[in-house]
């Protein structure tokens, strides 16, 4: 019999990680009782699953939940797939199995801790297929008819808690009486009516007070919850000076026969319906011909470009397309969205599970995480898929290469793709545009119906030196620079983005160098054995010098200011570096031109340059400001400092300010201005300016519902867009307004939003897209009067900001010299009174002593003049 097998934590991983980055172990070192020894938990991989045809809850149920394996096609597998194969650890067993068949059971309820577990003996297999008949005891008539009595009732004590929580009368009853003069004992009573008018008190009004005399604090307080519908009250600007008690009923006044016949006959009636009649007959004839409240400005177009109308009339956004797909993103939500950078039309999101769907008790279902490729060619159907370990909160396309992705995993991983053998594939979902499609592309599944090509991912790193929580941002650094290991800012020779920074909530910030280091350099031998041999899944080898050994290049903390702790970031942005020093936001058609012109790099031929070669670049910001969990925007530096004793530590935060209350999920620089960021959170958003550290130069009123997502325009430099939890978008523009929203687009999703990305086309066709929390992508194509700008608009609001600056400084000046003002007087006050003399203990003593007694006379003498005292005293008991 094999030993039994002890769960670990890497085993439980279930099969999203395609049965990578397990560790694997012998059966003696993973021994765990509470099994019988014929049988042995396993977990199955859903690769593993698809080539023994047991998916779960498919193939296999809990209603049939038995496959028998083939003894062959186990061994088979094993010598395949090795160590990969999840059949590694009972390989003897399976040797010295004496049938043909194995039987394997899915374990729905995970009786013994797994999903799946293997039967090690035929005599097992046959107790579990023809399980004994279960024999019916014998039940006997007097047994059935005899009449249960109950038992006599033993005292615990609990009479005493009842006594105990039983309401008692413990304060003497006080006795009040109340007599009549014997002469009105009988006599007769007369009720009549009286005007309240004619009386001085003739109405009286008993209103509520304070007494003064009781002061009762509330310590504990019941209360029951309803919920209810919203109520809306109103009121009318009256005053109610004199109360009466009076009522009004109003009936409408019709005229007779007579007096109708009378109005009829008027003069004036009849020189009025003459002077009117042509007028009314000319609007009518007017109204058939042509339409009187058609809006010519509107049919005319803005006029943005040629004068200084910033475009009153607007359409509003437009729904363009949507992709959806049931197959994949059935219970799952869009976590992050991105536009690709030089393919038109195509589009990448991840998904995510549910929160809510993690405890249904349905089953347990295994199932991929994935990040979509939707094109405008097919709006039904993904045209790429992206294998991922875990779910991705955060991903992003390489600057230098757009084949490049870096994503960010919930279990802190951060993962690498090179999708370069697809672009062709890509390329011919472009309108217009006929490729050849390789119809031999790699399929995970191996389902030849599945025509979506799916992708592995090249690298992920080292689980033990990667994130303790999920990455919620992740960004590539500028092909301008680089940084070393202590933070420092040098140039980058190649002028190819290398480093990224990952953000997650285990409070740090972590910058990670894809190049191969020079200590694991390898010859050209070695390479090419490597590139020679096959790998599973024909995974690209790109980065395969860093898979599973992929480390950060160093790590940065977020101390608390003023408190112990650390800041848990979300999400953050970091400044935008040319070595002109221009770093306004180039343009999309820059872009293109610039990205067409260079050659795209070999990443796997890329070395870590020594540190000694290479130029400290004085003029790079930097410094970054983080959003954290807790609504905080922090303001921080990412360069490592040196203790007295010489070892590296990360600075403090320059500045922390508490706006948004809750969740920070945006931090957007802008592309026209480099200092000037947008955050949104919780039920409001704010506008920064790097420099002025007093606090946020424009904060929006509260909101009633949650902003979810925001971002700038990409053409106008006061617009940007605010996303709502109830599924709609507003929009913003400075010059115009700033209490309210310019306009607002309701009901563009009837889900939560989760992510919102503008996209330039061309000059002449912008693009939103709009993620929900159900799984779908809406684009919506932006009219002329959002993306046109007006003249002189990067001026204006470059002087409104700047204004902004100016009203925010005077504010605070205004308030320190009124808290100055009000100090001063009472410093003046402190200074001026003579000093109390310091009593002892005694004359304390003494004087509150003197003030109880004084209570207790005066209690006294209350009680006497109303009688109660010396009732009090001679009441007998009764």
């Amino acid at each position: 019999m094999p030993p039994k097998r002890r769960k670990s934590a890497t085993s439980s991983a279930g099969g999203k990680g395609g049965g990578k980055g397990k560790t694997i172990q012998s059966p003696a070192q993973v021994e765990k009782p509470g099994h019988p020894e014929d049988i042995f938990p396993m977990v199955l991989t859903s690769a593993t699953q698809e080539l023994f045809g047991c998916r779960a809850d498919e193939d296999v149920t809990g209603e049939s939940p038995y496959k028998l394996l083939k003894k062959d096609d186990i061994i088979q597998d094993i010598k395949t797939r090795a160590a990969v194969s999840d059949f590694s650890l009972v390989k003897q067993i399976v040797l010295d199995y004496p049938e043909d068949e194995l039987l394997l059971v899915f374990d729905r309820d995970f009786t013994y801790d797994q999903c799946f577990y293997l039967v090690l003996t035929p005599e097992a297999k046959d107790r579990i297929l023809s399980p004994p008949e279960l024999e019916t005891p014998e039940v006997f008539e007097s047994e059935v008819n005899k009449t249960p009595e109950p038992k006599q009732w033993i005292s615990l004590g609990s009479e005493q808690e009842i006594d105990e929580e039983s309401f008692k009368e413990t304060r003497e009853k006080l006795w009040y009486k109340f007599s009549r003069v014997r002469r009105k004992f009988g006599a007769p009573v007369c009720f009549s009516d009286r005007n309240i008018a004619d009386a001085k008190d003739g109405y009286l009004e008993c209103a509520s007070y304070q007494d003064s005399r009781f002061s009762i604090k509330q310590m504990q307080r019941g209360c029951g919850m309803q919920a209810v519908p919203r109520l809306q009250s109103s009121s009318a600007q009256t005053q109610w000076k004199f109360q009466r008690n009076m009522c009004t009923q109003y009936m409408p006044r019709e005229l007779n026969d007579e007096e109708k016949e009378n109005t009829l006959q008027f003069e004036s009636l009849k020189n009025f319906c003459d002077l009117v009649t042509p007028g009314v007959l000319q609007a009518l004839q007017q109204e058939e011909n042509m339409n009187v409240f058609f809006d010519d400005f509107k049919a005319l177009g803005t006029t943005t470009e040629d004068g200084d109308w910033s475009g009153k009339v607007s359409e509003g956004l437009m729904l363009y397309q949507a992709f959806t797909d049931q197959k994949y993103t059935k219970d799952k939500k869009i976590s992050s969205i991105h536009w690709h950078p030089t393919i038109y039309g195509l589009i990448a999101v991840a998904l995510t599970e549910k929160k809510e769907t993690l405890n249904d008790s349905s089953g347990f279902v295994v199932r991929s995480s994935l990040i979509l490729f939707y094109s405008f060619s097919d709006h039904s159907n993904p045209q790429l898929l992206l294998e991922c370990p875990d779910d991705i909160f955060a991903f992003e396309f390489c600057p230098s290469d757009s084949n490049i992705i870096v994503g960010g995993c919930v279990n802190g991983q951060v993962v690498l793709w090179d999708i370069s053998t697809h672009v062709t594939h890509l390329q011919g979902t472009q309108p217009g545009k006929k490729v050849s499609v390789n119809t031999d592309t790699f399929d995970l599944d191996d389902n030849k119906e599945n025509k979506t090509p799916v992708v592995r991912f090249c690298a992920v790193s080292a689980l033990e030196s990667s994130h303790k929580a999920p990455i919620t941002d992740v960004q590539w650094l500028p092909p301008t620079f680089e940084v070393t290991r202590t933070g420092v800012a040098v140039e980058n020779k190649y002028n190819i983005s290398a480093q990224l920074v990952t953000f997650s909530p285990d409070c740090s910030i972590m910058f990670w160098d894809v190049r191969l280091s020079r200590l694991l350099s390898q010859s050209a031998t070695e390479r090419k054995q490597s590139v020679d041999q096959k790998t599973p899944y024909s995974v690209p080898d790109t980065f395969k010098h860093l898979d599973r050994t992929w480390k950060p290049l160093f790590k940065v903390s977020l101390p608390k200011i003023d408190t112990s702790g650390e800041y848990a970031p979300l999400k953050f942005s970091l400044e935008r570096y040319t070595r002109n020093g221009n770093n306004t936001g180039r343009t999309i058609e820059e872009a293109n031109e610039n990205d067409s012109s260079q050659v795209i790099p070999d990443y796997s031929q890329l070395r870590v340059p020594s540190a000694n070669t290479l130029t400290t670049l004085e003029d790079v910001n930097t410094k970054l400001y983080v959003g954290t969990e807790d609504g905080e925007i922090v303001y921080t530096d990412w360069k490592l400092g040196k203790d007295d004793s010489g070892r590296l530590h990360s600075a403090k935060p320059l500045h922390c300010f508490s706006i948004h209350h809750w969740l920070v999920n945006t931090v957007q620089r802008s592309p026209f201005f480099k200092d000037i960021i947008l955050t949104t959170g919780n039920w409001n958003f704010a506008i920064w300016k790097e420099g002025v550290m007093d606090g946020p130069i424009i904060l929006s009123p509260s909101s009633e519902q949650v902003c979810t997502a925001g971002c700038w325009s990409l053409s106008r430099p006061a617009v940007f867009f605010i996303a709502k939890e109830d599924g709609s978008i507003e929009e913003w523009n400075l010059l115009e307004q700033t209490s309210e929203p310019f306009q607002v687009h309701a009901h563009i999703t009837n889900a939560k939003i989760t992510c919102i990305k503008p996209w330039m086309a061309s000059p002449k066709q912008h693009f939103l897209a709009v993620t929900d929390d159900l799984g779908m992508v809406r684009v919506l194509e932006i009219p002329k009067t959002l993306y046109v700008p007006s003249r002189n608009e990067m001026l204006n609001v470059k002087k409104y900001f700047e204004r902004e600056e100016d009203r925010l400084r005077d504010f605070l000046q205004r308030e320190e010299l009124w808290a100055k003002q009000t100090k001063e007087p009472e410093e003046l006050k402190k200074k001026t009174e003579p000093d109390k003399p310091v009593k002892s203990l005694e004359e304390n003593d003494e004087l509150n002593m003197k003030e109880y007694n004084d209570c207790l006379t005066l209690k006294e003498s209350i009680l006497k003049g109303m009688g109660l005292w010396q009732a009090t005293a001679d009441t007998p008991d009764t």
